[in-house]
C-alpha cells in the first residue's frame, strides 16, 4: 500500500464524550480519559472502496459525501466514548458479559435514534423554522415579501437561531467539556502543522481557534444556503418551499466544501481572512480552552493517525 501523501494525512477529527476523534487516511482513531485517568484508545480501520475514491474526485458531489462520512464516522466514534462513559458509570455494579452485551446493543440503537432525531431537529431548527418565521414577518412587513428580502431575512433568522443555540447549550455542563476537547483538538493540529513539540505544555499555548474548523464549513452553509434557496420560485407555496428545501441541503454542503476547500489553500490571503472570520467568532463558543489532561487525550487520539510533523490538515472538525 502507498504511504499517504503528507497534505491528506489529517482529514478531520471531533470532540466526544471526555475525548477526540481524530481521523487519518487509513484509520481514525478515538482516544477517551476513563474516571480511572486511564487514556483508553481505539482504531477503527477505514474502507475505501473504488466508488467511494472517484467520488473524492468530482467537485460538489464530493462534498455532499463527505458530510456523510463524516456524519457515520461521528456516529461511531461517539458511540465508542458513550460505551467507556457507561461502563465508569456502572463502576463496581457491572452487570455480567451476557447483560453487557445486551445493554451494548440497546445503546446502540438508542444511540442510532437519537442521531436520526438530531438529525431532523436540525432540519427543521435551521432550515424550515426560518422559513415559517420570515413567512409570518412578511405578512406584517410586505417589503419582505419580495424574494431577495425575503431569503436574506430568512438567512439572518437562520444565523440568529444558530448562534442562541450554540449560547444556549454551553450552558450545559457536559457540553462545555466536549467544547474544551474541541479546543484541545485544534491546539494539536495547530502545534503539528507548527513542526512544534506534540507535548501538553507545547501544545497548549497554541489557539483553540483553527481556520479550518467544521465551524467554518457550517458557516458557509448559512450564507450560501440564501443563494441556493432564492432558486426556489418566489410563487411557491409555502409547503412546497418547505419541501423543496430538503433535497437543496446535499448541495448547499457540496458548495460549501468546495469554498472551505479553496479559502484553505489560501491562508495568507485577504480574501480568505474575510471567508473564514465569521466562522472564528462562533468558535469562540463552539471550543473552549482545554486544561493539559484533555490535551494529552487529543495527542494520544492524533499520534494514531499523523505522518511528519509539519505538514497540514485538509479539514478540521
Amino acid at each position: 500500500m502507498n504511504p499517504p501523501q503528507p497534505r491528506d494525512l489529517v482529514l478531520g477529527g471531533q470532540a466526544v464524550i471526555e475525548g477526540v476523534m481524530m481521523k487519518g487516511p487509513l484509520l481514525y482513531s478515538v482516544a477517551v480519559r476513563k474516571a480511572s485517568g486511564e487514556i483508553r484508545v481505539r482504531d477503527f480501520p477505514l474502507v475505501e472502496s473504488p466508488a467511494r475514491k472517484r467520488i473524492a474526485q468530482v467537485p460538489l458531489v464530493r462534498g455532499g459525501a463527505t458530510m456523510a462520512v463524516m456524519l457515520s464516522i461521528g456516529y461511531r466514534a461517539l458511540q465508542y466514548s458513550a460505551d467507556e462513559a457507561m461502563e465508569d458509570a456502572e463502576g463496581a455494579d457491572r452487570p455480567g458479559k451476557e447483560k453487557q452485551r445486551a445493554d451494548a446493543k440497546g445503546g446502540g440503537l438508542a444511540m442510532a435514534g437519537a442521531l436520526a432525531l438530531a438529525l431532523l431537529l436540525a432540519v427543521g431548527l435551521f432550515f424550515l423554522l426560518p422559513l415559517y418565521a420570515t413567512h409570518a414577518l412578511s405578512g406584517v412587513f410586505p417589503g419582505l415579501s419580495g424574494s431577495l428580502a425575503f431569503n436574506l431575512a430568512d438567512g439572518a433568522i437562520r444565523v440568529l437561531v444558530f448562534v442562541l443555540y450554540i449560547a444556549g447549550i454551553t450552558w450545559m455542563k457536559d457540553i462545555r467539556r466536549i467544547f474544551q476537547y474541541h479546543g484541545a483538538e485544534h491546539k494539536v493540529i495547530h502545534a503539528y502543522e507548527g513542526r512544534a513539540e506534540l507535548s501538553p505544555e507545547s501544545v497548549g499555548a497554541y489557539s483553540r481557534l483553527h481556520p479550518r474548523c467544521g465551524t467554518s464549513f457550517l458557516t458557509f452553509v448559512m450564507v450560501i444556503s440564501i443563494l441556493v434557496f432564492s432558486l426556489i420560485p418566489r410563487e411557491s407555496s409555502l409547503l412546497a418551499k418547505a419541501l423543496l428545501r430538503i433535497p437543496l441541503i446535499p448541495i448547499i454542503a457540496g458548495i460549501s466544501y468546495e469554498v472551505l476547500r479553496m479559502s484553505a489553500r489560501r491562508t495568507d490571503s485577504p480574501l480568505f481572512k474575510v471567508l473564514v472570520a465569521p466562522g472564528l467568532w462562533l468558535q469562540r463558543l463552539t471550543t473552549r480552552e482545554p486544561d493539559l489532561s484533555q490535551i494529552e487525550v487529543a495527542i494520544a487520539s492524533f499520534r494514531r493517525v499523523s505522518g511528519p510533523p509539519g505538514t497540514e490538515a485538509d479539514l478540521v472538525g
